[in-house]
């Protein structure tokens, strides 16, 4: 089977070049995992010592998965399930094409939890445009919220309905433009929020914390962390990297694309840390403690942050704002995803494949959510509904996706397949690189971090 498709095929539909590419894919790298995740991550292990840790990693291996899965996308014009598929004829290995079904179903299982998420982001939003940020700085107002059996459940129907407006609209009227309109209208609000943090009476301390390493916190634990939020936040094995790449033309250069998706991922990233460290540190009287609250940490400990901070209730806003923006540039792509896969698979319209994955994010999502209230006796070593589909998801099936991603690629397909279509539009000086991360240091970390992490959420080791 010939792996190329003409690009005069519009009816797939393709970005409109290079700038439409690297924002729609830095709008699914830039989420949630970035601006709650990756502060206390890099607070907990050492502040500076996992930020190097982090951005060897992301020049690295990040590069690597991210160029091989557009390539991989690109080349096919394909959705992951198609994009495995398309390589059969090269000693073919049912073992490894599973890879294409499991980046297939992770954003399946993902959106409905997300859409969940998004629609709490909503709620905070709302509450502060009406006003009412003292009432939200009250240690129980998220617990009540989310306990609820009905009000969580109607955020989460209009979130999930801002993003399949988005993904009805195709891919450069819909995917595209929304990400030109929200990313720089997000990097603005999170410089803004960031400045205002740090310029905060005492905001000192918590900068220090966050940028001089602690080596005595160093070990390989501060290795797994730092891989597993990178790839948490690259959106690596999730199928949506593959179906971005298809929709992107010949002329775009993959690798130049790449290094500026890495660069706005870790700008994003580091600018998190800047809002959130400092303010937590000082409102906590300078403990580390505070931030590593989890979910908590963005709807419990930072509204509190807010209301002791001057102009609280407009920070607070533009915050919840610029988190509302990552979140839905992230979760389209996610719906995308899972769009591409109906509609290449199963022959579907645009309009039916998004309207069955409309209907599965509220069939899975309603028991998500009450989860937290009348469900919430429905648990798995401690785990709500939310945090095992969480689980399966980015613990287990996605590091396996990618193994095999790498395995294909590196045994199967072989490594000059895919490096080829990147010269296409790129002089690849960082072939080496690559070459090295898919064929031999990928597998081996991806291995590491499936494992730790499965055994972290199984209680056996403390990560």
């Amino acid at each position: 089977m010939s792996t190329e498709t003409s690009e005069k095929n519009t009816a797939r539909g393709l970005f409109s070049g290079h700038i439409g590419f690297i924002l729609a894919v830095a709008g699914s790298a830039v989420g949630l995992g970035n601006i709650w995740r990756f502060p206390y991550l890099t607070a907990k292990y050492g502040g500076g010592i996992f930020l190097l840790v982090y951005l060897i990693l992301m020049l690295t291996f990040g590069f690597a998965l991210i160029a091989a899965e557009t390539a991989l996308g690109r080349k096919t014009r394909l959705s992951p399930i198609g994009a495995f598929r398309a390589f059969s004829g090269f000693r073919h290995n049912k073992f490894l094409m599973t890879g294409g079904f499991i980046n297939a179903v992770v954003p399946m299982i993902i959106l409905p939890y997300y859409c969940l998420i998004g629609g709490w982001i909503i709620k905070f939003l709302f509450e502060y445009l009406c006003g009412n940020s003292a009432a939200m700085a009250e240690s129980s107002f998220f617990g009540g919220f989310i306990s609820s059996a009905c009000e969580p459940i109607i955020w989460h129907l209009i979130f999930l309905g801002f993003t399949a407006f988005i993904i009805l609209r195709g891919v450069e009227g819909g995917v595209e433009k929304a990400s030109r309109i929200m990313m720089p209208i997000l990097l603005i609000l999170a410089v803004f929020v960031s400045i205002y943090s740090m310029t905060r009476p005492g905001a000192g301390a918590g900068i220090a914390y966050y940028l001089v390493p602690d080596f005595s916190k160093f070990s390989i634990m501060t290795v797994v962390a730092a891989c597993g939020q990178l790839f948490f936040s690259l959106s690596i094995g999730m199928g949506i990297l593959i179906t971005y790449g298809s929709y992107m033309r010949k002329n775009v250069d993959i690798e130049a694309a790449t290094g500026r998706i890495e660069l706005v991922d870790t700008f994003v990233a580091l600018l998190a840390g800047f809002m959130i460290i400092p303010a937590v540190f000082v409102f906590s009287g300078g403990s580390a403690e505070a931030l590593n609250a989890g979910a908590g940490l963005m709807f419990i400990t930072l509204p509190k942050v807010f209301e002791s901070m001057g102009w609280g209730g407009f920070i607070g806003f533009a915050f919840f704002l610029m988190v509302f923006f990552a979140a839905l540039t992230s979760n389209v792509s996610i719906m995308e995803t899972c769009v591409s896969t109906l509609s290449d698979e199963l022959h579907l319209s645009r309009r039916t494949a998004t309207m069955i994955m409309f209907g599965e994010a509220i069939v899975l999502g309603v028991p998500c959510s009450l989860g937290f209230g009348p469900l919430d006796f429905i648990s798995l070593g401690g785990m709500s509904i939310l945090d095992m589909m969480d689980f399966l998801a980015g613990s287990m099936l996605c590091p396996f996706a990618a193994l095999l991603t790498c395995l294909l690629i590196g045994r199967v397909i072989g490594v000059d397949v895919v490096a080829n279509e990147i010269k296409q539009s790129s002089p690849f000086k960082r072939e080496g690189v690559f070459r090295a991360c898919i064929r031999t240091f990928g597998p081996i970390i991806l291995l590491i971090v499936s494992v730790s992490s499965m055994a972290a959420a199984l209680g056996f080791i403390k990560i």
